[in-house]
């Protein structure tokens, strides 16, 4: 609710974020909030810099755009053509932000190579063997690693990513949009230990602090390369001689003119929570995933798509019905089980009862994901979830 007010308050107010003078305890609000966001990161004392963002596509392309002109300023005012081709890699698990950010700025997408990763992460190995056999004439410029990947849930290593980045020079941007609230958890931030040595990070908080969307965060640790980057100077609005600190009027580093006011909710919901509180609310998604994990894991009926307790919230798994329990593991019982996840989702939808996401992945067939990010969940919630896959895939 604390959220929700907040978004009716700047609804109403209906102000700009592009200079200070339009908006200065907004602005102000954004300056405190991105450096403690920083500070969380581990940059010391919270330098560098930041902005809100319409989404984590735009804060990842962001990040590839200052990437770009941290190594050729040029291109700003030159293009594409005055400089060297590009290539950025990722892992195969990435988000597909990353594609859409180089189709988006020119790079292309048949510039970004994919590294190979498992449910664990990118293979960091591999990155490692791709920089050293680059073909003369391509010049890598930003690794995205990945802070909780979209299905799996998987935690890149960012040591050791961190470590071929300052080997080779190269940008490191860490996608932080799904995991990187778990910076907010004693319990569960090693999982992004390395993330202090990255370039920028991108971070939602709303997705696991529950923050109404929209409400994401790019941090980028250089300060003022941002403003660098992306700046203008649009006389009509960011005249050099006003009374007051230019670098609140933050618009010219923002690709936007208009920008919503995101920050509030955000601010908000951490001085009436607390650091603790939503510590407490991401413990709880986590502690639930973790018992459905339990649950099912030697449960007749499921299969686990990987081994192991998941390292967030993303529960994958296959449910067998009885038909297909006894049957060997061939290619006919691998296209049955791939239509079962589909039918047993319309029916949710049709019975109105719940509803789970479900995908392939590689050479895996359809599998349930079950993602948990409301801390409103309950155990029980949990059991009737699995009583009502069991329910409804009983005949297939």
């Amino acid at each position: 609710m604390v959220g929700l007010a907040a978004d009716w308050l700047t609804s109403t107010a209906n102000t700009n974020m592009f200079t200070y003078e339009i908006a200065p305890v907004f602005v102000l609000l954004e300056y405190v909030t991105l450096r403690k966001m920083r500070e969380m990161v581990g940059w010391p004392g919270g330098c560098g810099d930041g902005i809100f963002s319409p989404g984590g596509a735009i804060s990842n392309m962001y990040a590839m755009l200052i990437a770009r002109f941290k190594m050729f300023p040029e291109v700003k005012e030159k293009g594409m053509a005055a400089i060297p081709r590009l290539v950025a890699f990722t892992s195969e698990h990435s988000h597909f932000s990353v594609k859409k950010g180089a189709a988006a700025l020119g790079i292309g997408t048949d510039s970004v190579i994919l590294i190979r990763c498992d449910e664990r992460g990118l293979q960091h190995s591999d990155l490692n063997t791709c920089l050293c056999a680059l073909l003369q004439g391509f010049v890598p410029f930003l690794v995205s690693a990945t802070a909780g990947t979209t299905v799996y849930g998987a935690f890149d290593p960012l040591i050791a990513i961190a470590d071929i980045c300052k080997k080779y020079k190269i940008w490191m941007h860490v996608d932080g949009a799904w995991g990187g609230g778990l910076l907010m958890s004693r319990k569960h931030k090693w999982k992004l230990n390395g993330v202090e040595r990255a370039n920028s990070v991108t971070w939602n908080p709303h997705k696991m602090m529950g923050v109404p969307l929209q409400c994401s965060a790019l941090l980028v640790r250089e300060e003022g390369l941002m403003q660098s980057c992306n700046q203008m100077h649009a006389s009509y609005l960011f005249q050099q001689d006003k009374h007051y600190d230019l670098s609140y009027d933050t618009g010219d580093k923002a690709l936007q003119c208009g920008r919503h006011v995101d920050v509030f909710k955000l601010w908000l919901m951490w001085r009436a929570k607390g650091t603790t509180g939503f510590e407490a609310q991401i413990d709880k998604c986590l502690e639930l995933a973790e018992y459905l994990y339990n649950k099912i894991k030697n449960r007749e009926g499921y299969e686990m798509v990987f081994d192991g307790k998941p390292q967030h919230t993303n529960v994958c798994f296959w449910y067998i019905p009885p038909s297909l329990r006894s049957m060997e593991d061939n290619e006919e019982r691998m296209s049955r089980l791939m239509k079962v996840a589909p039918v047993i989702k319309a029916r949710m939808m049709e019975y109105g009862t719940t509803m789970v996401s479900y995908q392939p992945l590689g050479d895996k067939v359809n599998f349930f994901r079950m993602v948990i990010s409301n801390p409103a969940a309950t155990h029980q919630d949990i059991d009737f979830l699995i009583d009502e896959i069991e329910r409804l895939g009983q005949d297939l």
